[in-house]
């Protein structure tokens, strides 16, 4: 590139142009052209996708307008950086790793914002999953009897009101709305590794099927959409089917019976429509049929559909554990009943009601036998509970949770690959250093005419802060590593073990005080966002006692 900058009217094939006064119609890439008909370039790959998030505000609340364009044209001016605002109002920037979001830092002050700002300490995504249930236990014996106290003892650790007449003995937890004219029953089971993997690939995809059934816009047409996007989809169905069919027996056909993804309905989450007596249209029909949407006046479609699916949009968003997003959790919907109540719904005679004659109208609520269809729910007549479809959604995200709970439960951490060049004589300070953060080693090659050896290995991100600075103090700088995201990984701690065998607790004593990282990750978790950790700030506590005597 040349000292300066030329301003001329055409230039020839090889220049590096610069174009100005695109900065509201491009946000990250795009293809300029003359003609419409001009087809657009492939967006620009990068190795390294956005992980480490942190949160900014001025440290003048008056300049946050300033603020906020200045985050604008850093997410215009870094590929790699996505600019976020959270629910709460919070501005959130998310950078590929430590030393990437220290320079977004720097050019957000220095450059694009030209203020002070303040930044909150990183933040690291985790995901929470099930597993299969395993079969040998901490010490490595059979639990296939124990399986039922160790879902007892996570269950009523977040479920202090829970009776052991409640706990699901295999998987299944039944859920009843509020008034007791509705009950759901749910299972909630691990997606095979391989679909998970597809789903959280081709959210992409999931986005655009989602444009055309999504109930929360009017949706678009499938023959307005590109034959290209609509052959993908139908790729990705069949890739879908051909994954859960190798899986497993239970998943045969399991790919026109899915309700829905989630979060946001293009997450590697499913829900399952195992109902007997219930066949609404797949969420694959307008790319097979060419309809378009989910029509919830279709007399196939039964009313409050959409409350059960956002339950599962909710609980998907944020798991029981640490209130993270789920992953590779399949929620089976296998019954769905409606009760009528004949004093549930009751019209007010008068403007005011007394608490006297809350409790009696409560008191009067008595389900009946199940029936087929909607519930008798007048649109005129006042429920003690609130509205009907708000009940759904309330007792839908609850089983799911429930579900979650019984099944073996994990936390999934984002996962760094690393890759460090060192000498010989470094190597063992090296491993010291990988094996402190819980890294692991995968291949370790020596380059050919040199003393180099180049070591592959994987890092978790929550334990890569300051990992950079403390590789090169440690080698005396003779090491560099190279740090780029990978994939997600399951810490292979359950968060909420305790020792309950005899030989578990001979190995590990009845307070199991040993490091369990799951659980100190989840603490974190939780700590950071104002939930409740139960730990013991004094324990075995002795009184004081003074070595002279009172005189």
């Amino acid at each position: 590139m040349g000292r300066e900058v030329e301003l001329v009217k055409s230039a020839p094939a090889g220049s590096v142009v610069g174009i100005a006064g695109l900065e509201k119609h491009i946000v990250k890439s795009g293809t300029l052209s003359s003609s419409a008909f001009c087809p657009a370039f492939a967006p620009m790959s990068f190795d390294a996708s956005p992980i480490v998030r942190v949160a900014v505000e001025p440290v003048n609340p008056s300049q946050m307008t300033a603020l906020v364009d200045g985050l604008k044209l850093l997410n215009q001016g870094d590929p790699c950086v996505e600019v976020l605002v959270q629910e709460t109002g919070e501005h959130v920037l998310v950078a590929a790793g430590e030393v990437h979001l220290q320079h977004c830092l720097e050019d957000l002050r220095d450059r694009f914002a030209g203020i002070e700002i303040k930044a909150s300490e990183p933040i690291v995504p985790f995901r929470e999953t099930v597993i299969p249930s395993p079969k040998i236990d901490m010490v490595n014996e059979d639990i296939s009897l124990q399986k039922r106290s160790l879902v007892a003892n996570q269950l009523k650790l977040l479920y202090n009101n829970l009776d052991d007449g409640d706990l699901p003995s295999d998987g299944l937890v039944i859920e009843y709305t509020a008034n007791r004219s509705c009950a759901l029953h749910v299972r909630a089971l691990p997606l095979p590794s391989s679909v998970s993997d597809l789903l959280e690939e081709n959210s992409e995809l999931l986005r655009a099927l989602m444009s055309i059934t999504g109930e929360s816009q009017p949706g678009q047409h499938p023959s307005r959409m590109k034959e290209e996007t609509l052959a993908q989809l139908r790729d990705l169905r069949l890739k879908l089917q051909e994954l859960l069919n190798e899986a497993d027996s239970y998943w045969q056909g399991a790919v026109d019976n899915i309700w829905a993804f989630g979060p946001k309905r293009t997450g590697p989450n499913i829900l399952l429509n195992r109902l007997p007596n219930y066949n609404r249209p797949s969420v694959w029909d307008p790319v097979l049929n060419g309809t378009q949407r989910v029509d919830q006046s279709d007399p196939s479609v039964r009313d409050y559909d959409s409350s059960v699916v956002n339950g599962f949009q909710l609980t998907t968003l944020a798991g029981p554990v640490c209130d993270e997003p789920m992953m590779g959790v399949c929620f089976v919907v296998e019954e769905w009943s409606i009760v009528e109540t004949h004093a549930s719904t009751v019209r007010l005679q008068e403007k005011e009601t007394t608490a006297c004659d809350v409790k009696m109208l409560s008191d009067a609520i008595e389900p009946s036998s199940p029936v087929v269809g909607s519930p008798f729910l007048p649109s005129t007549s006042f429920d003690l509970y609130g509205p009907f479809s708000g009940q759904v959604i309330s007792a839908m995200k609850e089983a799911c949770r429930r579900a979650f709970l019984a099944q073996p439960v994990r936390l999934l951490a984002a996962m760094y690959s690393c890759e460090i060049q060192a000498t010989a004589d470094v190597l063992g300070r090296l491993y010291a250093v990988l094996g402190r953060r819980g890294g692991q080693v995968l291949a370790e090659e020596m380059r050919e005419g040199s003393s180099m050896f180049v070591i592959q290995s994987v890092l978790p991100v929550a334990e890569s802060f300051g990992f950079a600075e403390e590789i090169r103090k440690r080698t005396s700088g003779l090491a560099s590593p190279q740090l780029v995201f990978s994939h997600w990984e399951v810490i292979a701690q359950d968060p909420y073990w305790i020792p309950t065998t005899e030989e578990e607790l001979a190995h590990f004593g009845k307070k199991a005080d040993y490091e369990n990282q799951a659980k100190k990750y989840m603490d974190g978790v939780r700590r950071r966002k104002g939930l409740f950790i139960e730990e013991k700030t004094v324990e075995h506590g002795e009184k004081q006692r003074t070595l002279s005597k009172n005189k």
